[in-house]
């Protein structure tokens, strides 16, 4: 299976690396295009700022090579907020492959922190992404802003009020979590995306 990692100017893309060689699976991270539209499974990684990275991925034209890859395409975190319509960090337009904006967490109460960092439970779960979970699995999230529950939610999170954990649209998934940073739960997340046909 030829899996590549979208490189750009976002992090955590060894730690995905990582997980994958976990499962055996020797990816390349790459920005070259025939590379990425040839591969049989894109990861579309991040760790960073939305209107830096959107600017980056438009400088390099490859904003839209990621809106019309065809094969199974799994954006992580920052990745899957750039797959949506607008962010609020930077007020900037994005991919919109899924048409839904992303909003900041605003405190409701003096035990809201900011960001949403640890672990937490997914449920509502709508995905083959998720086959073989139970309701109450726990995965690990770092992230300021959300994407609102909306018709693409494949898992739901509450955390000040619930909010979209996954998406799913097409051949587009997309978790707000670390599947890489989640142990058992996070490795079969992506052994269900590595398995998708």
């Amino acid at each position: 299976m030829n899996v590549a990692v979208i490189k750009y100017n976002a992090g955590n893309i060894r730690s995905v690396d990582y997980a994958l060689k976990r499962l055996g699976v020797e990816a390349v991270i790459t920005a070259d295009k025939e590379v990425l539209q040839a591969a049989d499974k894109v990861i579309f990684p991040g760790v960073g700022e939305a209107e830096t990275t959107m600017k980056h991925l438009r400088a390099s034209r490859m904003d839209e090579l990621i809106k019309n890859l065809r094969q199974p395409v799994l954006g992580i975190c920052l990745g899957m907020q750039l797959m949506c319509s607008r962010s609020e960090e930077g007020e900037v337009d994005c991919l919109g492959i899924f048409d839904v904006p992303v909003k900041r967490f605003v405190p409701q109460k003096h035990e809201d922190k900011v960001p949403h960092m640890g672990w937490n439970t997914i449920g509502h779960l709508k995905s083959d992404l998720f086959e073989g979970f139970t309701q109450d699995e726990f995965v690990y999230f770092v992230h300021s802003f959300y994407v609102p529950v909306c018709e693409f939610t494949a898992a739901e999170t509450d955390y000040i009020h619930p909010f979209s954990a996954a998406l799913h649209k097409d051949n587009f998934y997309a978790t707000q979590f670390h599947p890489e940073k989640s142990g058992a739960a996070g490795e079969r997340i992506l052994r269900n995306f590595l398995d998708k046909k």
